[in-house]
């Protein structure tokens, strides 16, 4: 493809969401000229989140799709331009980075920022689904809030479930653990833990087979796998605690990722190991998770960016003397 087909841009942003927006907001604000490409789920996670109050600035909470629909206004506002589109493929070989739209339209970037996020994993039935923002919920410190008192459940048996069932055990009345194994993949410390916990009841051998509910959760039928007994726990809230997947398959063979695909970035700052290349947001954090820890780092990237792009003119402007 010869270059006068290729778009030539100063910073390229890839995915949206508070880390993707957040980053958009800076680099504007810079005079970077950002393009940002949205993917396949504008706003990523908080799409299918109902109400967040624990953002700051929403002293009433707000709706998930309202507070990126916020972002994403600021973001325009500032100057970004706002595009819909999927990154098909990424070239970061040469000293301008490419990347292809759509697997058809080319651009090449001075710097680039990833955000692409991740995406929890499911148990992939029909009820989880239908019930998705309507009392099935994939993060516990995000959600638990609005279970204080009630008795809930959460299906998972690593640290992370661990943490979260904990977590939960403080606001709620009851926390049901399902452990669909006859262990827990969580440390030591972590079960031991969980097991002390009082209203923390752990279910072992168990699998999910419905959440039920029409318009919000109000019971799990479960299935011991071993004795084919079924029983029925009533519950308001239903929690998913079984991993996240980074969106990071294209970006394989491409950038340092971690053995679970998350992004490697230098300690105290988002760079890559690719100069030029930016990460931000869930895609290389896999501890907080949370949308104002995303938005810090996308304020991060930003700025690691913009003094890259100033680091680079000033080079070449020593280079023309």
């Amino acid at each position: 493809m010869s270059d006068t087909s290729v778009e030539k841009i100063k910073c390229l942003i890839i995915g949206s969401g508070p880390a993707g927006y957040t980053a958009a907001i800076y680099a504007a604000r810079a005079n970077l000229f950002p393009v940002l490409y949205q993917g396949l789920q504008p706003g990523g996670q908080l799409m299918i989140t109902t109400e967040v109050e624990n953002f700051p600035g929403y002293p009433k909470g707000v709706e998930g799709p309202a507070m990126m629909a916020d972002l994403e206004a600021q973001a325009a506002r500032m100057g970004t331009d706002v595009r819909f589109g999927l990154i098909t493929e990424v070239d970061f070989s040469g000293e301008h980075k490419r990347v292809t739209v759509d697997g058809k339209k080319v651009i090449e970037a001075e710097a680039i920022i990833l955000s692409t996020g991740a995406s929890a994993k499911w148990l992939g039935i029909e009820s989880e689904s239908r019930l998705n923002g309507h009392g099935v919920s994939a993060c516990a410190v995000c959600d638990g809030f609005f279970y204080r008192g009630q008795d809930v459940a959460i299906v998972g048996a690593g640290d992370t479930a661990c943490e979260e069932a904990l977590y939960l055990s403080k606001l709620c009345k009851s926390v049901h653990m399902l452990v669909r194994r006859e262990e827990m993949r969580a440390s030591k410390i972590m079960q031991e833990r969980v097991m002390k916990t009082k209203n923390i009841t752990v279910y072992w051998n168990t699998e999910t087979e419905e959440i039920l509910g029409d318009h919000g959760v109000d019971g799990v039928r479960i299935r011991n796998k071993t004795t084919n007994e079924v029983q029925i726990l009533p519950i308001t809230g239903f929690f998913v605690a079984i991993g996240h997947t980074p969106n990071s398959q294209m970006l394989q063979g491409q950038i340092d990722l971690d053995d679970q695909g998350y992004v490697l970035v230098e300690s105290g700052s988002t760079r890559t190991n690719v100069e030029g290349v930016f990460a931000c947001g869930d895609l290389m954090d896999k501890i907080y998770r949370q949308a104002v820890t995303a938005a810090g780092t996308g304020c991060m990237a930003a700025l690691d960016a913009e003094r890259y792009l100033a680091a680079k003119e000033l080079e070449l402007q020593e280079l023309e003397r």
